[in-house]
């Protein structure tokens, strides 16, 4: 009788055990950005939640000396027991048996099924372990004296939590975003590019001098305003004698405000006189300075200068916003038919498209350290200029060149390399 009254505590020790090592995995695996959310909705169990992750440390320490006390109160017990049935022999069947109990039933079942239930575990169970908390908090922090002083013995110094790298969760979340459905698959370009505004310079995104529309300030009125009106940009640059020297910034609204109000012609000068001052940006500038920037000077149109101070391009607003939704079209955009895909699964890509649009499109790798377009990166890998007809792989695809003006290259044919097996395979069969 006495050895049957003995299982009750037993089992209800293990009961315990099993409540400790589900809470840890609750508490650990439950989603930190849904706890944050719940908390500011004013779910009072979420902020318990919260709160005691701030504090990992006291949480671990409670959580381990509660297991470890009743599995070992168990495990105690279980060989008292066992004792007086085999003997010394008893000690053998124990220590079987109470392996066995915790294992499955006080570790891997509780486990699983916090793993499985996390969110809605770790609600439950906070409120509770935040009273444990609070009751071994004496005996937890002598401990954690005591194992700071015996590694400070051997020369080992703990080093203070430099907490969560918030960046790299976020980007793991991002990742695990995934479906079938095309629009999760856009919300996590979207929210990539996002955490990359830092990492990119506007010389990657800007519109490249070559294809940048100006006006000649020296021309006359009636040519000025032909040119502008002919052109598809409101914000158009004017210079004086050569392209780097730009005397500022014409409104196409403020020319033709200008020529509805004057009775006659406009004159060289009072087109001139109707510009803007030009605002220069280094090309080294990220995407996420400029972007404060144009919020703090109220402007969306900057000119782009190398380290030099020569021209290179033009960077809007709308290049930043293009960067994390998508390309913008209106009715003034001009198309740009840069990559040409091909029925045979290759694309044809003219020489200066950038390397990061083509990763955005196509969901590729491109590295995008060493060049910023398609012909930087072919000649950077070549390490010479190419002639046309030449082939080369490198990063998971074969970049064969199709055309080439002097010393550029204007046309390259890229082709996946697992698709060049696939045809190889193909035309063996």
């Amino acid at each position: 009788m006495d050895s049957l009254i003995v299982f009750g505590p037993i089992f209800l020790l293990l009961l315990f055990s099993a409540f400790f090592s589900g809470s840890e995995t609750a508490i650990t695996a439950a989603s930190r950005p849904r706890m944050h959310q719940l908390e500011q909705q004013g779910s009072h169990s979420a902020r318990i939640v919260n709160r005691l992750r701030e504090r990992n440390e006291r949480l671990i320490g409670a959580i381990l000396l509660g297991n470890n006390l009743v599995n070992i109160m168990a495990s105690a017990l279980a060989t008292s027991l066992f004792i007086g049935w085999f003997g010394q022999d008893g000690v053998a069947y124990a220590t079987v048996v109470m392996t066995l109990l915790v294992l499955i039933f006080a570790e891997v079942l509780p486990k699983t099924y916090a793993i499985l239930h996390a969110d809605r575990l770790s609600l439950a169970v906070a409120p509770i372990l935040r009273v444990v908390v609070f009751l071994f908090a004496p005996v937890t922090h002598a401990v954690h004296v005591v194992v700071r002083a015996t590694l400070n013995l051997f020369g080992v110094r703990l080093a203070p939590d430099l907490g969560p790298h918030s960046e790299e969760e976020l980007r793991g979340a991002i990742a695990l975003h995934a479906g079938p459905d095309p629009e999760i698959e856009h919300e996590r370009r979207m929210l990539r590019s996002i955490l990359d505004l830092a990492d990119v310079e506007v010389g990657e995104i800007m519109t490249h001098r070559s294809a940048l529309v100006m006006v000649d300030a020296d021309q006359s009125a009636a040519d000025i305003v032909a040119e502008v009106v002919a052109s598809p940009y409101t914000r158009i640059p004017m210079f004086k004698e050569e392209p780097d020297n730009i005397v500022g910034i014409l409104h196409a609204k403020a020319l033709l405000r200008a020529v509805q109000a004057k009775e006659s012609p406009l004159s060289r000068e009072d087109v001139v006189a109707l510009t803007t001052e030009a605002w220069f940006v280094p090309e080294s500038t990220s995407l996420l300075d400029q972007l404060h920037a144009f919020r703090e000077r109220h402007e969306h149109f900057a000119l782009v200068v190398d380290e030099y101070g020569a021209l290179m391009g033009v960077v809007t607003l709308e290049d930043i916003l293009e960067e994390i939704v998508g390309d913008i079209a209106d009715e003034t955009d001009v198309p740009v038919r840069g990559v040409r895909p091909q029925p045979d699964g290759s694309y044809i890509v003219d020489g200066w498209v950038t390397i990061r649009d083509l990763n955005r499109q196509y969901d590729w790798s491109l590295p995008d350290e060493d060049a910023v377009t398609v012909a930087g990166l072919v000649m950077h890998e070549a390490r010479t200029i190419p002639e046309v007809g030449q082939s080369y792989g490198f990063h998971g695809f074969r970049f064969e060149i199709l055309r080439r003006h002097k010393n550029r290259i204007t046309t390259v044919r890229i082709r996946p390399l697992g698709h060049d097996r696939d045809l190889e395979a193909a035309a063996e069969d």
